[in-house]
């Protein structure tokens, strides 16, 4: 029989003549039974928050300002600041809006009007949502599939205009908002 290589394990494998044939098993080591999430945070890692695709902080479906504090801290490095800005400016600007985390992204409404804006981390930014963004002035300027739906992406480099931030948050609550499956 052929040597077989590190790693190799040499199972009988039925074939005509009665060979054998070594096939490859894989190596169960402690790291692939505990392969870290995105992010690094591995599943059941307790008070930890597993990061998704691009940095998004998986957070629970909830509602209340908890759940939304919770995403913004879990932001991986300057998005955290960004969510927090964008959070104040929220509060402040929209005295009695109601927070929650659905979809994955925070979310801000009146209660009975629907929600008016969400946010969500990306690699490279952050983008907000004005579900309906096509009504605001100035437009914003992020286009989207759905005709009311506007774009801002907020990247590290970038200045926040607060004060048209503000603008377009005070109309856009104003506005009926977007209801969503199950909202």
């Amino acid at each position: 029989m052929k040597q077989v290589e590190a790693g190799v394990k040499a199972k009988p494998v039925s074939r005509a003549g009665g060979a054998r044939k070594p096939t490859v098993k894989a190596k169960k080591t402690a790291n692939a039974r505990t392969k870290a999430k995105p992010g690094g945070v591995r599943k059941g890692e307790k008070g930890a928050v597993v990061l998704l695709s691009g940095g998004n902080p998986q957070i629970a479906k909830s509602d209340g300002d908890a759940p939304v504090q919770a995403y913004i801290a879990a932001m991986p490095g300057w998005k955290s600041e960004i969510g927090k800005r964008l959070d104040a400016l929220i509060a402040q600007s929209v005295p009695n809006v109601r927070k929650a985390v659905k979809w994955n992204s925070p979310m801000y409404g009146i209660e009975g009007q629907g929600w008016f804006l969400g946010f969500h981390t990306f690699t490279r930014h952050v983008k907000v949502t004005f579900f309906r963004g096509a009504s605001l002035r100035p437009v914003p300027p992020g286009p989207s599939k759905d005709k009311n739906t506007r774009y801002l992406d907020i990247h590290e480099s970038d200045d926040l205009d607060e004060t048209q931030l503000a603008s377009w948050m005070k109309q856009a609550a104003a506005l009926p908002g977007f209801l969503g499956p199950r909202s």
